[in-house]
């Protein structure tokens, strides 16, 4: 592997960080300048300025022709969103979500998922749709806004205390948000060159790239955001930021980058069998949690943590060829998902009976 891949590889993420970090605060402030809410702002603009690593970066990959690696950057992303960010946010402070979009959020970033599963069956996302995700990102951003309006105080006051800014010139702002743009472009093509050049050198594929190391740099700006939060105990934020920015990179990232590729974005089998099922079944594993009281528990957090570790080790070893693949896919299989689903449902059932009983109770006592 040479020093310049690295360079590239390295010099790319930063690039991408400060210009993501530049992208929002500029932003943020611009849209605060012109008068709109701290929730909005927090909901739409840092949503979708802390989504702009993944955007660069897979529309970089789409026009150079590697799509796996545009693929793979979104599936990735998503995975570690909830796994490790969600995870490691929660061990911090237990999660306790009071904004009304979460609920709603998890069913769309769920149905979206699966939508990704249903157009790639026939191996391929067409540029048709590409144009149908990226509609629906319209009408999803139409959505948080007018919901962001009927949120509680509680949850006003939060992205009031983060998003709120002192007034500042608007041509300062300007620069912030040229400038985020322009490292955006540049880091996601020395990202994207590095990439190639170390899968080449490794000779594993573009897909187990883009699902690790370019997954894992894109999401830095999400990771900041929401663990920031999370110790401040903002943690509608926190989560918010997560959901979000997962259905944003479905219906944006993907969706653009479906629609400006010629060809659309190919399916490799490994990503219809395997990566894109992961990223369905994680966006199903927020449901029982987030219906649970609005609550991501530690030992919640903690699984999350586990499976993000035990899928990064599926992904090495499978790169690898190794020998003890198979029996860490059999452990994982037969013994550790199931063993999952039963606590989930459990703790899903013992909610469900509790609220039920409370309910009767108090219909009792009136």
């Amino acid at each position: 592997m040479s020093l310049e891949s690295l360079v590239f590889l390295i010099g790319g993420l930063i690039l991408l960080t400060c210009g993501a970090e530049f992208l929002v605060r500029g932003a943020s402030r611009l849209a605060a300048i012109t008068g709109i809410s701290p929730l909005v702002i927090g909901l739409t603009v840092v949503a979708y300025g802390t989504s702009s690593p993944e955007m660069a970066v897979s529309v970089e990959s789409a026009f150079s022709g590697q799509v796996d690696i545009a693929l793979g950057n979104v599936i990735g992303s998503n995975i570690l969103n909830v796994l490790l960010i969600l995870g490691v946010c929660a061990l911090i402070l237990p999660l306790r979500v009071a904004q009304q979009l979460i609920w709603l959020d998890v069913p769309v970033m769920i149905g979206a998922s699966v939508m990704v599963m249903v157009m790639a069956l026939d191996g391929k996302i067409t540029r048709i749709d590409g144009l149908i995700l990226f509609a629906g990102a319209i009408l999803y951003t139409i959505f948080a806004i007018k919901q962001g309006r009927q949120e509680k105080a509680g949850v006003e006051q939060e992205y009031a205390a983060e998003y709120e800014t002192k007034s500042s010139s608007w041509p300062t702002q300007l620069i912030f948000i040229i400038t985020g743009l322009g490292m955006l472009i540049i880091g996601a093509r020395w990202l994207v060159d590095g990439a190639v050049q170390i899968a080449e050198f490794w000779g594993v594929s573009e897909l187990i790239i883009g699902l690790t190391i370019i997954a894992a740099g894109t999401s830095l700006p999400e990771v900041a955001t929401s663990v920031v939060a999370s110790l401040r105990g903002e943690r509608d934020i926190a989560v918010g930021n997560v959901v979000g920015s997962n259905i944003l990179n479905i219906l944006v990232v993907l969706g653009l980058c479906s629609s400006v590729s010629p060809e659309g974005i190919s399916v490799a089998p490994a990503a219809l069998t395997f990566d894109i099922p992961v990223m369905i079944a994680v966006a199903l594993a927020c449901a029982p949690i987030f219906f649970t009281g609005h609550l991501i528990a530690r030992w919640e957090g903690f699984i999350f943590l586990l499976y993000y570790c035990a899928y990064s080790g599926y992904l090495v070893l499978n790169a690898q060829g190794h020998d003890n693949l198979p029996a860490f896919s059999a452990v994982m299989v037969e013994f550790v998902l199931p063993l999952t689903l039963i606590t989930l449902v459990v703790v899903y059932v013992r909610h469900a009976t509790t609220s039920s009983s409370t309910f009767d109770s108090g219909e009792h006592c009136s």
